[in-house]
């Protein structure tokens, strides 16, 4: 059995918005989290990756965390009235 640990999307957001807000070293930021700097380093380059024109003024990587929870629930809510708007047509048929 692996003794890896598993880690939210929303702890790796925030583990990064922490170390770059901050401006402190990745060891010591790493530390304080609980995680190896080596784990760290590596969702901070992913972070950049996925965000190359990120700047200082750009939202974070824990508001696109959430704008991404935000884009799946409000995806998974039209789905949810497009089916009940069908389900309504079809009772209210079945009343004629």
């Amino acid at each position: 059995m692996s003794n890896r640990r598993k880690f939210s999307p929303e702890f790796k957001a925030e583990a990064v918005e922490l170390l770059i807000s901050s401006g402190r070293p990745i060891v010591q930021v790493a530390k304080e989290i609980g995680v190896s700097d080596g784990t760290l380093g590596n969702w901070v380059r992913a972070w950049k990756e996925d965000h190359p024109e990120a700047s200082k003024d750009d939202p974070g990587p824990v508001e696109w965390a959430k704008y991404k929870a935000l884009q799946a629930e409000n995806a998974e809510l039209k789905r949810e009235i497009e089916f009940l708007g069908k389900v309504s047509a079809f009772f209210a048929a079945k009343q004629r």
